[in-house]
């Protein structure tokens, strides 16, 4: 068992993650793409298809906003994901990951953004 080959082709005994993980690691994966897909279909619907009787900045600044967080989380997740399998494979420890912060400041940001688009 010492002297075989990983599954990456490092050197160094095998070792498998458990599939519970791996699959749970995936679920993860699936739900960040989710989540930038909604947020993704909310920046559509901002900029062309609700009629908010906002001012264009306002609009705008929520959509865009809106689009760059989704394309944000579209990069991360697949990135995250595999790390997160690479750790596992070696029987590393995670790290915490910043992205739910950030996810959770950036839609913040949107709220306050919608307050005041509709008291301007």
């Amino acid at each position: 068992m010492g002297s075989e080959m990983r599954p990456d082709d490092t050197p160094g005994p095998k070792r498998y993650v458990d599939y519970r993980f791996t699959l749970a690691n995936e679920r993860t994966f699936l739900a960040w793409i989710r989540t930038a897909l909604a947020i993704l279909a909310g920046a559509v619907a901002v900029l062309h298809l609700l009629p908010l009787g906002w001012s264009e900045g306002p609009r705008t600044a929520v959509g865009l906003v809106l689009a760059a967080l989704a394309g944000v989380i579209a990069v991360y997740a697949p990135l995250r994901w595999y790390r997160v399998q690479q750790i596992m494979s070696r029987g590393g420890a995670l790290k915490m990951s910043l992205l739910p912060v950030v996810t959770t400041f950036a839609v913040g940001l949107v709220c306050a953004l919608v307050l005041l688009g509709n008291l301007l």
